[in-house]
């Protein structure tokens, strides 16, 4: 009897134990589930933030940045994006450690990068081997797009806005004889070169000389004068951005009164460049003043968040995010082979250069244009 008792109150306990549980539920407020349930997708970033390039970097940098706050805090889907960066150190080598890494270590599965051609020929097979997509935002050499389906460059390629570029140029100011500049270390510089010199034949302008020079050099002024003997037209310079100011500034020194057409010039080389840039030419897919969808808004939200103007290599680095954002949702993945078939089906997508598209060989399509340097400040060539 004893134990029968025991029992019944041991009983009376664990019902009356639930009952008190189910109550305390029933009664008391249910916390809401505020946490945010987005899904988050890494990215992996590649750029020179040290070595020669570091200063362009930092520029590229906050284009990126801009865009991921942007299209993070409109919160438009369920995704939510982060940026693993990795410095290159301005190096081809760098790059191909920081796509290694990238890929084998952090398990990325997109890579943003890297900036140069040089730099992108040593690490886009990586990503094409492993089946990784990787999108240069810079790189313009030629046949880089063509190394494999995993790869895309946003830049158009040198022998498209060299072409274009001098097409437009030609026409207005009607040169015919020109020499050429080059930095013959470079990649894109070299692949430029020798796209404007096709573009000369087919136009038959005759190219009096070329003359090169390296990554680095800072003394231009033998290769410039040997040019000013020839009295050319028109002056063509291609090269990284640390070595524009400085061939201005010492053909201006030498009084050449020729007129130069630089590649992918933009404000900081011009503003070190100072009174030798009046005049220089460059072909560029971007102008601060366009009203293409976005840029209006880019150019004022970038000016306020860096206290400074953007350029060029900032807004093609910004409008590489929002690409690859619309690829990642129309895939509804951040699978590789997903966003690598989304990216290639992007047709007219408006951007801030305008309606941009891929082509068969993950090449930008969009429209080249041409600046001319007038009172210090960028304008249309017309």
């Amino acid at each position: 009897m004893k134990s029968f008792a025991f029992m019944v109150a041991i009983a009376v306990l664990i019902i009356g134990f639930s009952a008190c549980d189910r109550v305390s539920k029933i009664v008391q407020p249910t916390t809401p589930d505020t946490e945010d349930k987005r899904q988050e997708i890494s990215i992996g970033v590649v750029l020179p933030l040290t070595g020669h390039l570091a200063a362009t970097g930092q520029l590229m940098k906050q284009g990126f940045a801009l865009a991921l706050d942007e299209i993070n805090n409109a919160q438009l889907s369920n995704t939510t994006f982060t940026f693993i960066i990795e410095d290159d150190t301005s190096t081809p080598e760098g790059a191909v450690a920081a796509f290694n890494k990238l890929i084998h270590q952090e398990g990325m599965s997109v890579i943003l990068g890297p900036a140069t051609s040089s730099a992108t020929r040593a690490a886009f097979p990586i990503a094409q081997e492993n089946e990784i997509v990787a999108i240069s935002p810079t790189a313009g050499a030629r046949g880089l797009g063509a190394i494999g389906d995993f790869v895309f460059r946003v830049p158009l390629a040198t022998d498209v806005s060299a072409l274009k570029g001098v097409e437009i140029t030609y026409t207005k100011l009607g040169y015919q004889r020109v020499a050429t500049l080059y930095d013959d270390t470079d990649l894109f510089s070299t692949d430029r070169d020798k796209a404007l010199r096709e573009a000369f034949t087919a136009n038959g302008i005759e190219v009096l000389t070329t003359e090169v020079f390296q990554s680095g050099e800072t003394d231009f002024s033998a290769q410039l004068a040997r040019i000013q003997v020839l009295n050319p037209d028109v002056i063509f310079v291609s090269a990284l951005p640390p070595e524009k100011p400085g061939i201005l500034i010492q053909a201006h020194q030498l009084g050449i009164s020729a007129t130069f057409i630089v590649s992918s010039l933009t404000d900081v080389e011009v503003e070190a460049a100072g009174a030798a840039a009046e005049g220089a030419i460059t072909f560029t897919g971007w102008f601060p003043t366009d009203d293409t969808p976005g840029n209006p808004a880019f150019v004022q939200n970038y000016s306020e968040k860096f206290g400074m103007a953007p350029n060029a290599f900032a807004a093609v680095s910004y409008a590489s995010v929002y690409i690859l954002a619309e690829a990642i949702t129309n895939a509804q993945s951040a699978d590789s082979t997903a966003v690598r078939d989304a990216l290639a089906n992007i047709r007219d997508l408006d951007t801030v250069f305008g309606k941009f598209s891929f082509n068969a060989d993950g090449d930008a399509v969009y429209d080249p244009r041409a600046l001319i340097v007038k009172n210090g400040m960028f304008q249309p060539f017309e």
